[in-house]
């Protein structure tokens, strides 16, 4: 192993490239995810409300309770 400096230059090298092949396949993964929501506004369906409920799916169940709560309680406030 190279040390430059007493830094491992190969074992540096290995994480950067790691890391951008990681985020290749993130951008590749964007891309697809925004074709899919493309889709759903084609099929006549709210991509914003889409990804509300994806966002909700992804929640602990007992969070998205207390968020809906909240949400009751501060509209409730606000007379909405």
């Amino acid at each position: 192993m190279i040390k430059t400096g007493g830094i491992a230059a190969d074992r540096l090298r290995s994480f950067v490239e790691r890391i951008e092949r990681l985020e290749e396949e993130r951008s590749a993964l964007s891309a697809d995810i925004r074709e899919v929501y493309s889709e759903v506004k084609s099929a006549g369906f709210d991509g914003k409300i889409l990804r509300a409920i994806v966002r909700l799916r992804r929640m602990d169940q007992a969070d998205r309770q207390r968020d809906e709560q909240l949400l009751d309680l501060y509209k409730s406030a606000l007379n909405l």
